[in-house]
């Protein structure tokens, strides 16, 4: 199955900025973005990074060879096919020169992922600006072999960015959801829920709904120094493609930060417990509720009646909001 390519904006610096992408809401690519970095121009990006490193405790993961590099379940859905450990970035650069020269099908799949950059390598941020990013967004790296990330979701935005190796991205849109076969919640990879589609090789006669997705993913190829914005939410399955691989990322929420207890995943969970059960035709009036009144909100209904009549579907000040979130979430506590 042949994917489109994702758009590409080559001039990255000039109109990429977080607005423009965010207004964009689609995947794109940022060409060259980072190529003046001293990390991406560094002849040595393990060297680069080893100069920098102060020992902070990160995790460290490693997978057997013969998995093709894939951070997934074991074959049994039982557990997982790699063993997480605390352990410092100078350990897993050694493992990576141990095995930089050994056979793909041979070597391990071995990583440390999203560690705050702040605190494993300090100075790296102050060297390596983005320069569309803005400084209170916190960037983190990733650093691993031929490691492949089942396809995952972010309840953020996301600017990822190529250091070092080249990486592709395959990426769908939410919408496809219910195409995607989605494991647990609870027992994942990686803290997040992962498809169980792999769509480098799906297996459509399991899973024959993913065909329906797959025709509408894109696909993006990044070199040292590209970049590539990736919408909130969005689906992306993520192959490391060198024996040394870098990224940074940055993860950023436009939305405000909800009150705790109340952000959209807690509104599904409670919406599971409360809908999940009932029978199928009550069910189906929930949905359509939901749609109605969270999704679609259409206020014709309204129209006769003055806006201060219009209680919670109408214009709420942020005092509002605040108080009846605190109320909601007073009342989920009992």
């Amino acid at each position: 199955m042949t994917m489109r390519s994702v758009e590409i904006w080559s001039d990255a610096a000039g109109p990429a900025t977080l607005a423009a992408l965010t207004a964009a809401n689609r995947p794109i690519v940022l060409r060259g973005l980072a190529s003046e970095w001293p990390a991406v121009r560094a002849d040595d990006a393990i060297a680069y990074l080893s100069a920098l490193d102060r020992g902070a405790p990160v995790d460290l993961v490693e997978g057997p060879a013969g998995e093709g590099g894939r951070l997934f379940y074991t074959a049994d859905r039982a557990g997982l096919n790699f063993a997480k450990r605390p352990g410092t970035l100078r350990e897993i650069f050694d493992r990576l020169r141990a095995v930089a020269d050994a056979p793909e099908d041979d070597a391990p799949a071995i990583a440390a992922q999203a560690a705050d950059i702040r605190d494993a390598l300090p100075g790296f941020v102050d060297a390596n600006r983005l320069p569309i990013m803005t400084r209170d967004v916190p960037p983190r790296i990733w650093i691993g072999n031929r490691v492949v990330v089942a396809a995952h979701q972010d309840m953020a935005s996301n600017i990822a960015v190529v250091v070092s190796g080249r990486r592709r991205f395959t990426l769908i849109a939410p919408e496809h959801t219910r195409d995607l076969a989605i494991g647990p919640f609870e027992f994942t990879p990686a803290g997040t829920p992962v498809s169980m589609i792999d769509p480098e090789a799906p297996d459509l006669n399991r899973y024959p709904r993913a065909g329906a997705a797959l025709e509408t993913a894109q696909v993006a190829d990044l070199s040292p120094g590209d970049a590539i914005y990736i919408p909130y939410m969005w689906w992306h399955h993520v192959r490391s493609r060198d024996p040394v691989s870098v990224l940074v990322n940055y993860w950023w929420n436009e939305a405000p930060a909800p009150q705790p207890g109340l952000a959209p995943i807690d509104a599904m969970v409670h919406a599971i417990l409360s809908i999940g059960d009932l029978p199928e035709e009550q069910r189906a009036a929930w949905a359509a509720m939901f749609d109605q009144f969270v999704f679609a909100d259409d206020k014709a209904g309204l129209a006769d009646f003055a806006p201060q009549r219009h209680g919670l579907r109408g214009e709420l000040s942020a005092e509002t909001k605040a108080r009846l979130r605190r109320q909601l979430g007073a009342l989920m506590a009992r």
